[in-house]
């Protein structure tokens, strides 16, 4: 999903309800991957420890963030791609920073419930890079780190593939370029979701996440 700027948003929203001071956009963004706290933990170390402080800015993110007059546009193939990878026999999986609350949202708004056999979501194991995430789906799904991979857009999806011995592909079109995702060594770095599965072929019938 095209979230970004919706997340940003909310970022600074939740900021502004706070009454602190208010981080550039550019910055929000940095940091989008992350759980909620180790978002705020990253963006203000010096409140973070503050007694109910990080509860309240997550309060405030979700206020924004689930209102539902907002919509969160998919971005261009993806549902085909994620129809033929299905149809071709992989096993496709999430591995989100989205609490469960927001991924069940994103997925009913976006019907694609149907395409995913398995999910983790970051209020139900350690936030990425921690591969907590990615351990249970395997789990889930008696599969080893071998027999899968891990397509993301932030370097904390690479890394959280690195800490698991899984194989990762980095796309560019979302939160970190190009040149931040290469230094993991991902299999590939693609520009477009409709390129995945000419780099997924070994994976077939096993898992993508």
């Amino acid at each position: 999903m095209d979230s970004i700027e919706h997340i940003v948003d909310s970022l600074q929203y939740a900021m502004q309800c706070m009454q602190i001071e208010v981080r550039d956009r550019d910055t929000a963004r940095n940091i989008i991957g992350l759980g909620m706290r180790e978002s705020v933990e990253a963006l203000y170390p010096d409140y973070a420890d503050q007694p109910g402080f990080i509860q309240r800015f997550v309060d405030c993110y979700r206020e924004a963030y689930l209102d539902p007059r907002q919509q969160t546009p998919l971005f261009p193939g993806v549902e085909q791609t994620l129809a033929e990878l299905k149809q071709q026999g992989y096993r496709l999986a999430v591995a989100t920073s989205k609490s469960r609350r927001g991924l069940d949202r994103a997925l009913q708004e976006t019907a694609l419930s149907e395409y995913f056999c398995a999910s983790r979501c970051a209020d139900e194991t350690r936030s990425k890079p921690h591969p907590d995430m990615l351990h249970a789906i395997l789990q889930d799904l008696r599969l080893s780190a071998a027999e899968a991979v891990m397509v993301g857009d932030t370097e904390y999806d690479m890394e959280m593939a690195r800490q698991a011995g899984m194989d990762s592909v980095a796309v560019t079109y979302g939160v970190h370029d190009r040149q931040r995702l290469a230094k993991y060594s991902p299999l590939a770095c693609i520009d477009s979701l409709r390129e995945l599965a000419s780099h997924v072929g070994p994976y077939r019938g096993r898992q993508v996440c």
